[in-house]
C-alpha cells in the first residue's frame, strides 16, 4: 500500500508539473485520473520494485547527470563525424555482454545506450545486447562498459 500512495504522489506530482491548471476542477480531474491509474495498476498486481522503482531514486542523482553529459559529448562526436569533409561514416552491429542481473536494470541499460547519440540497441538476448553504432569508433566498447558498471551501480542491490 506504501507503494500505491508513492506513486499516487509521483503521478500527481507529475500531472501538476505537466498541466499547469490549478483550478479546483481541474484538480479534481487530476486527483480522480491519478486514483483510477493508481486504482487499475494495484487491481492488476503490477505494483512491484519495477513499475514503481522508487529504491532507485537517490542512486538515479548520481546518475542521471554522467548520462546527460555523455549524451552532449556524444551529440558533439556525431556532429564532428558529419561535419567532417571525409565523412568518416562507418556503420557497425557490436554486441555487449549486459551486468544487469534484473529486467529493469537491462531496460535502462539499452535505453541508455540508445540514447546517446550515434547508437541504437536493436536487440536483447538473455545478456547479450545488439548495438547498431554510426561509425566503429562510437563502438569502441569503453563508453559502453562505463554505462555498464554505472547502470549496474544503480541498479544496486535490488532484485
Amino acid at each position: 500500500m506504501i507503494r500505491a500512495a508513492g506513486l499516487w504522489v509521483v503521478l500527481f506530482a507529475l500531472w501538476l508539473l505537466l498541466s499547469g491548471h490549478y483550478q479546483p476542477l481541474f484538480l479534481t480531474f487530476g486527483v480522480a485520473t491519478c486514483t483510477l491509474a493508481v486504482g487499475v495498476a494495484y487491481r492488476m498486481g503490477t505494483l512491484d520494485d519495477e513499475s514503481a522503482p522508487f529504491h532507485l531514486a537517490w542512486r538515479a542523482v548520481a546518475y542521471v547527470p554522467w548520462l546527460v553529459w555523455d549524451i552532449l559529448r556524444c551529440n558533439v562526436q556525431v556532429a564532428r563525424t558529419i561535419l567532417s569533409p571525409k565523412l568518416r561514416i562507418d556503420p557497425a552491429i557490436v554486441h555487449f555482454r549486459a551486468s544487469q542481473r534484473t529486467d529493469l536494470g537491462k531496460f535502462v541499460y539499452a535505453n541508455s545506450i540508445t540514447l546517446t547519440p550515434g547508437t541504437v540497441t536493436t536487440g536483447i538476448v538473455g545478456d547479450d545486447f545488439e548495438v547498431h553504432a554510426l561509425s566503429k569508433g562510437l563502438a569502441d566498447g569503453s563508453e559502453e562498459n562505463e554505462m555498464n558498471r554505472r547502470v549496474t551501480a544503480l541498479e544496486g542491490e535490488a532484485s
